[in-house]
């Protein structure tokens, strides 16, 4: 099922897209260019409600509707909500935070939260009256470090997509069909929108795609979670999302270390370094794409691996990005 939930997906997004790209314009939910950002000219967003309207269709037709899957699927209708009052009317950060705790509320709602870990070494940890603020932290986290690296044409969708697939394998492998379906109604969803969004993009997917796809992920890691009592099923998603996760850990520590708030954007990203070093859009997407690959061949080898090789393919995973990162000097304030 898993094989058709991306199909239907796929051809959904593909298809709605087009139609939403002119409703963006008819409500006035445009991305206007400035001095922080690389397109330089009006941009309809809302790419991410075709995503989503794919995503709940394949879902639907294709899992059986639980209460476990119902929660998820309302939590993702709240945070498309607050997405499209965002590329609308620029939400305050502190009022879209707010938006972002509600919607992984609903997931402990549904009772899907991460209530214990696995020691790698033996037996669990259990979090107990931490499981609820655990699960939040984890839904806003992946919500946001989606949000930050959506910057390039393409960028976040294509390394999102990369990982969607990363976690369909490894979900295959292990026997979690529900989560293999839903991550690939997801990832269809995100395939089919691509063709509009890669360089050069007509369409974004805007907050409404980059936070629902955030929200998703660390919805099905935590479900994996919850039903197979391993937490591989967190490690791999985050593991694939490598990329936009080291690259908002080094924006705080950046903003951080030059006494700079660390809400307030900057153009120190990935992206916007390698930009700087004279590659083109494209080049920088496709290389971004490249090293979310290589980390995801990590992650699935971590899905098989006992506890001393996960660690040491973790720690060889974080001595490249920091090694990679000194070298193009992402954590300096000012661009070379």
């Amino acid at each position: 099922m898993y094989i058709l939930a991306l199909i239907i997906a796929l051809l959904a997004s593909f298809l709605l897209t087009p139609y939403v790209k002119q409703l963006a314009f008819r409500i006035g939910a445009v991305d206007r260019p400035d001095k922080r950002k690389v397109h330089t000219h009006i941009m309809p967003r809302l790419g991410g409600l075709a995503i989503y309207l794919a995503t709940v269709l394949a879902v639907v037709l294709c899992v059986p509707l639980t209460k476990d899957i119902i929660g998820i699927l309302l939590g993702g209708t709240w945070i498309v909500f607050l997405g499209i009052l965002d590329d609308k009317y620029s939400l305050p950060a502190k009022v879209k935070l707010l938006g972002q705790i509600i919607g992984a509320c609903i997931l402990c709602a549904f009772d899907i939260r991460i209530e214990w870990l696995n020691n790698p070494f033996g037996g669990y940890f259990y979090l107990e009256y931490l499981s609820i603020p655990f699960t939040i932290f984890w839904v806003i986290s992946f919500i946001n470090v989606v949000n930050l690296i959506d910057g390039l044409d393409g960028l976040a969708a294509g390394v999102t997509g990369i990982a969607s697939i990363t976690v369909i394998l490894v979900a295959v492998h292990q026997g979690y069909f529900p989560v293999a379906t839903v991550t690939a109604a997801l990832a269809g969803g995100i395939i089919g929108f691509i063709h509009y969004n890669f360089n050069p993009a007509t369409i974004f997917m805007g907050d409404t795609g980059s936070m629902f796809i955030g929200y998703m992920l660390a919805a099905v890691s935590v479900f994996g979670a919850v039903k197979s009592a391993a937490t591989i099923a967190l490690i791999v998603p985050a593991v694939a999302l490598g990329v936009p996760i080291m690259d908002t850990a080094f924006a705080i520590l950046r903003r951080y270390s030059n006494g700079r708030p660390i809400f307030q954007p900057d153009k120190g990203h990935l992206h916007h370094r390698l930009l700087a070093m004279g590659l083109s859009q494209r080049q920088a997407v496709l290389l971004m794409y490249a090293i979310s690959a290589v980390l995801s061949i990590a992650a699935a080898i971590l899905s098989e691996a006992s506890g001393y090789v996960a660690a040491a393919v973790i720690l060889v995973v974080v001595v490249a990005v920091v090694i990679g990162a000194k070298k193009i000097g992402i954590l300096n304030d000012r661009m070379n």
